[in-house]
């Protein structure tokens, strides 16, 4: 009997005990074979292994338009830092830039606006003149969220501006009296952070916050479970030297919070578990603080450092840095104040340009 021949459960079987290079050997016995090893449920299990390839620990496919075959090839560029760079924009004054990703297209503050920008389908570049531009903040855009059907910033004047991402229509959230530091919002529920010392909690259909919860320290950054339980997390840890502020922090799952902070280390918190002590943690090398982090939902990490625009990459299952990238000249020192990736691209943005890595190129062996 021909291997071809076999059950298509068998031959799955079969299939799942192979490796990366031994799928891509077989694909090329013939056609039938070929486009069996090239569905996606045999490169499953491989997929779950390699970095940011869209494969979450829970099993989710981020990216399910994507062959998988493709994102394993690419995933060992992410891996050995193989990436063509560019600088798509730049810009003369020093900002505070922040960004977020929704498919294809990349969303940057400004200054006081924020402007949507295309990133063209088949290279992934981004197109220079943005297409949409939000505004209304009176000063410098701080953070900003997106949901499916808005966008809402926070800004250094202190207020908080909900955007229709599908009509012309904005609300204003007032509240705060200082800087908006920080948001996040999930099913209608928006929570912000302000150099006044106070967290609020407010819902899409009221100007007015639901909630005011004493900080009794500026909050630099905020985050909403997956599940919106009720439980505030308002201490994590002990015994931090002073001046250890944490700048960003993302839920991996209802239970696991990734934070890094002006202390340079990335934690892992198991909110399942005691709060006082994290179950994993990683160093920043150089004695950064780091501005900014973001996950595959599996074993990758980005994290932007306070100098020379540093971007890292971190296995989880590693202790050391995988990977390191650094955007900003000697001479023009800039924190690496946000990234966003995709499964080929990371977008970084510093404090006079933004930056572009395409991890798309072929890889130049297997790992």
């Amino acid at each position: 009997m021909l291997l071809s021949q076999l059950p298509e459960d068998v031959l799955y079987h079969i299939l799942s005990h192979l490796d990366y290079k031994s799928l891509s050997r077989l694909s090329q016995v013939c056609k039938t074979i070929y486009h069996f090893v090239n569905r996606d449920v045999v490169w499953r299990k491989i997929a779950k292994e390699f970095l940011n390839t869209g494969i979450t620990r829970n099993g989710t496919d981020i990216y399910p338009s994507i062959p998988l075959k493709e994102r394993v090839k690419i995933a060992q560029n992410w891996y050995d830092g193989v990436c063509k760079r560019a600088i798509p924009l730049k810009w003369k004054t020093k900002l505070l830039p922040w960004l977020q990703l929704d498919g294809n297209v990349l969303f940057l503050s400004h200054a006081a606006d924020i402007r949507a920008y295309r990133l063209r389908p088949d290279s992934g570049r981004l197109q220079r003149n943005p297409f949409e531009i939000y505004s209304g903040h009176k000063g410098d855009v701080c953070r900003f969220v997106l949901t499916d059907s808005h966008l809402i910033s926070g800004g250094s004047d202190g207020r908080i501006l909900v955007h229709s991402r599908r009509r012309d229509k904005t609300l204003e959230l007032s509240g705060h009296n200082q800087e908006v530091n920080c948001l996040d919002s999930k099913n209608g529920l928006i929570v912000s952070g302000s150099r006044d010392q106070t967290t609020r909690i407010w819902s899409l259909t009221s100007s007015c916050p639901r909630d005011t919860i004493p900080m009794y320290d500026r909050v630099w950054s905020v985050a909403i479970s997956p599940t919106l339980r009720s439980e505030c997390v308002c201490s994590l840890g002990l015994e931090f030297r002073r001046g250890a502020g944490v700048l960003d922090m993302v839920f991996e799952s209802p239970f696991q919070l990734l934070t890094c902070g002006y202390d340079t280390f990335i934690r892992l918190w198991d909110l399942r578990l005691s709060p006082r002590k994290c179950v994993m943690e990683w160093e920043e090398p150089h004695d950064s603080a780091l501005y900014c982090i973001q996950t595959d939902g599996n074993h990758m990490i980005a994290s932007g450092s306070s100098y020379y625009g540093v971007v890292r990459l971190w296995d989880r299952r590693q202790s050391q840095c995988l990977q390191f990238f650094q955007l900003s000249s000697r001479p023009v020192s800039s924190p690496v104040y946000c990234l966003r990736f995709s499964s080929s691209y990371l977008h970084a943005a510093l404090a006079t340009s933004l930056h572009s890595l395409d991890f798309s190129q072929n890889p130049l062996h297997i790992r």
